[in-house]
């Protein structure tokens, strides 16, 4: 059946590249319901002006975009997005969900978990007043419905880290969950991007790879492990010691998501900045560690959930950004390529596109102090890989 429609002109940002090219944002239509109602249009207003004044991102690690980005395509039933968030009812995945259903790209909000009250939450989450639709799907027998027709699947599930946990811990218990949850989307949307945060991600992200192997669903551009927090943590701590806007800064991180995999380039920080060798140093430590100077402040009661739903949300509005064709999405995720030699999955600056990730870009010049973490970092990252890879391998 054919609905009537009107066309809306969307805001405009004018994206400039700051190096030897100078490009355009060419203006794009966005679809509105004529019944949308005007408590809708007010949220997507107000989502326009965020959006506006939301971090930039860069072609290269030492560009970087002057104005923060395209338009934001609000979505109707017939041209949105369907995302799913598996694990929806944990600390992250509320949180994330709330964040999404702000975002009027997406069109239906897919909530699923093993417990009841995931049904709950998407019917809290259902009096907002914003243009998606929020539906909650519990256990296994409902998972394929939570899936099918996604664009989207972020999978937050799992348990956290508590005080005094290892990441065998973490691995023993989550990596059956992520496999388990991955192999329903090859079942259900083998063609959805699939951006991962339950942790070990150094390990989980290469499980999911291989159950989509073993299904004959891999593509590469569509699964990734969400590293934002890293750059998130980086930018804020950066801001915040050299009294910069916080919007204006961005700092690339790669390697992996856990300890000192994590290898934030300072050297690369945009605006360009110069750090002491002990500022560099206490910089690099303390965002490796991050994760852990919320887990002892929270004291046993948590980990990282609202930051990690806040940087999830970023990533997922990038992805939704890449498939709708808008040009120049770029974010720090932890993915399968040979970027680094001898390293299968590597975290570094990627462009997202209408299928997923469209490139995988290099690390440029690094100085001597971070080549030396890069050394260190990588026979760390590269066990916790095999160690994901094994899992599914050895399996029954």
């Amino acid at each position: 059946m054919m609905m009537m429609m009107k066309m809306q002109k969307a805001t405009i940002a004018t994206t400039k590249i700051i190096g030897s090219s100078t490009r355009g944002v060419d203006t794009i239509t966005a679809r509105s319901s004529s019944s949308m109602r005007g408590a809708i249009k007010g949220q997507q207003r107000w989502y326009d002006q965020r959006s506006s004044s939301s971090r930039k991102s860069s072609v290269s690690f030492k560009t970087r975009s002057a104005s923060r980005r395209s338009p934001v395509v609000h979505a109707t039933a017939d041209d949105g997005y369907k995302v799913a968030v598996l694990g929806a009812a944990g600390g992250i995945g509320q949180s994330l969900s709330l964040l999404l259903k702000m975002n009027p790209m997406i069109s239906d909000l897919a909530l699923y978990d093993v417990g009841e009250i995931v049904k709950g939450v998407a019917v809290d989450l259902s009096h907002c007043n914003t243009a998606s639709t929020v539906n909650g799907y519990c256990g296994n027998e409902e998972l394929g419905q939570a899936l099918k027709g996604c664009d989207l699947v972020i999978i937050p599930a799992g348990v956290p880290r508590k005080p005094g946990m290892t990441r065998d811990d973490l691995f023993s218990i989550n990596a059956g969950i992520v496999r388990d949850l991955t192999q329903g989307v090859a079942d259900h949307c083998p063609n959805a991007v699939v951006a991962i945060i339950s942790n070990p991600v150094n390990s989980t992200v290469p499980i999911a790879c291989e159950v989509m192997k073993k299904s004959g669903t891999f593509d590469k551009r569509k699964i990734l492990g969400v590293t934002t927090l890293d750059i998130v943590r980086s930018d804020e701590f950066v801001s915040t010691l050299k009294g910069l806007d916080v919007n204006d800064v961005d700092v690339p991180v790669i390697g992996g998501h856990a300890g000192i995999t994590i290898l934030p380039l300072l050297s690369q920080t945009f605006p360009q900045t110069s750090f002491s060798k002990k500022e560099t140093e206490d910089l690099t430590v303390r965002i490796q560690n991050a994760g852990t100077e919320v887990v002892e402040a929270k004291a046993g009661g948590g980990s990282a959930t609202l930051s990690m739903a806040y940087a999830a949300a970023r990533m997922g509005e990038a992805i939704l950004r890449g498939l709708s064709g808008e040009s120049d999405v770029y974010e720090c995720s932890y993915v399968s390529s040979d970027i680094v030699p001898d390293m299968p999955y590597f975290a570094t600056k990627c462009k997202f596109g209408k299928d997923g990730i469209e490139e995988v870009m290099p690390i440029g010049d690094i100085t001597a102090y971070e080549q030396e973490w890069l050394d260190k970092l990588k026979p760390e990252l590269k066990a916790q890989i095999d160690k994901g890879i094994a899992f599914v391998a050895d399996a029954p």
